[in-house]
């Protein structure tokens, strides 16, 4: 086991110390087990527990929450170089397949005790998403009309069915209720879930409800139908809560293809919704810009749909921290919806019929639009012990943060890796 590591360096300015940091392990083996592939090689899969984080106010000190994505998944464009079959074999059946090596993988909640006197992590929770009837799901893709999908392919390349009830959780919350609030990548879409992992409710864009027939679980179409143009892949990843539980946050990944897969590749301009808890309702849209792909130290690119958002966690009523990422890259913004940004909720730029679209404006000022305002607080850049592909964040009481990366369940052989930092210039409220 890696030995605790606590860093202490300078920052720009000499009377000021950098964050310190201390690098946390799983106390035991995440082990999802191996898959012989028809090349004969054989990869050894990690539980990925990683892709978001959370520590509500009523939770122990020592406590967080994680959830897993849809589990062990390969993109054709990876199969030679992960699977060592050719792409025109494993991939022959569908030209927009997706490898699923592990397919009744069922996505996942963790509950994680933190030790950073021993510099480790325990896992002393794992529920699985589960139907109202308490069948387990799993992340297979949802045969989706409305807005793009991919086709699953398992280990050997054959085709496997759609699943109406799948999810890709990327997103957590827990309430004082014991339930949860997830966000969701695939549809995209939020959801509703009792303490036990049953779906209590899903929430789906406008227009595209009757893609989840036969779900097993009730499916309610409150999003914007806008949302069914997000790429593929890149729909929520986010879900944060208010101190005192009225407001749900999330955000769009990326831009939303819209009007097409070019105004995606190109776009800077993403959206963050405000929900009423209560009523279920959008109460607010504000506008994130994404940064240059260049500023990524790490991994610096000229594709600007290279960074996007995985998390969110409030600081306060309508103070999030954002994580914009890369694959290498991490970086944690502080904003404030009310600080002078402009709330675009049910406006022209929620018709389809807007042209140019929100995604394709470029001068925002000329639009009359101010985005919200990006403090930066955190850039892995600058602590070369922290993981690539940090996506989880959670609040500790001492106003710390606990980050967590997403692993991708060990298909390149990374590993699940926890981070406490402490020193950060942020603060809570409510």
């Amino acid at each position: 086991m890696r030995a605790l590591a606590v860093a202490v360096l300078l920052l720009a300015t000499p009377a000021a110390a950098s964050p310190q940091i201390v690098v946390l392990e799983p106390s035991t083996p995440l082990t999802l087990g191996s898959v012989t592939f028809e090349s004969g090689r054989q990869v050894a899969f990690s539980i990925g527990i990683g892709s978001a984080a959370f520590r509500g106010r009523h939770d122990p000190p020592d406590v967080a929450w994680t959830v897993s994505d849809r589990g062990p998944n390969i993109a054709c464009t990876q199969a030679l170089a992960i699977t060592g079959v050719p792409r025109e074999r494993i991939c022959a059946a569908a030209n927009n397949g997706r490898i699923y090596p592990v397919p009744a993988y069922a996505p996942t909640i963790y509950g994680l005790r933190l030790d950073p006197e021993r510099g480790v992590f325990h896992v002393f929770d794992a529920i699985a998403l589960k139907t109202a009837d308490g069948r387990p799901i799993d992340g297979l893709l949802n045969p989706l009309t409305v807005a793009t999908t991919e086709t699953p392919l398992d280990a050997r390349g054959r085709v496997l069915a759609q699943n109406a009830s799948a999810v890709d959780a990327e997103g957590i919350v827990r309430l004082a209720d014991g339930t949860f609030w997830i966000g969701e990548e695939n549809a995209p879409s939020i959801l509703h879930v009792a303490a036990d992992g049953r779906i209590l409710m899903r929430i789906v864009p406008a227009g595209t409800g009757a893609d989840f027939a036969g779900a097993g679980y009730p499916v309610f179409e409150g999003l914007p139908a806008l949302l069914a143009r997000r790429f593929t892949n890149r729909g929520i990843e986010s879900m944060a809560i208010s101190p005192d539980e009225r407001f749900l946050y999330t955000m769009l990944q990326n831009p939303l293809a819209n009007p097409d897969a070019r105004a995606y590749q190109q776009a800077k301009n993403t959206r963050l919704l405000k929900i009423e808890r209560a009523t279920l309702r959008v109460v607010g849209q504000y506008v994130y810009q994404l940064d240059d792909p260049q500023s990524f130290r790490k991994d610096p690119s000229n594709r600007q749909s290279d960074p996007r958002i995985s998390e969110l966690t409030a600081l306060g009523t309508d103070r999030l921290l954002v994580l914009e990422r890369t694959d290498g890259t991490t970086k944690l913004y502080e904003v404030d919806l009310r600080a002078g940004a402009t709330d675009i909720l049910a406006s022209r730029w929620d018709d389809a019929a807007t042209r140019p679209t929100l995604e394709q404006s470029n001068d925002l000022v000329g639009a009359g639009i101010t985005p919200l305002g990006k403090r930066l607080v955190f850039d892995s850049a600058d602590h070369p012990q922290a993981p690539t592909k940090l996506e989880g964040v959670a609040v500790l009481p001492d106003g710390a943060l606990f980050l967590i990366n997403d692993d991708d369940f060990g298909i390149t052989g990374e590993r699940t890796v926890g981070l406490i930092v402490r020193g950060l210039d942020i603060r809570t409220t409510d």
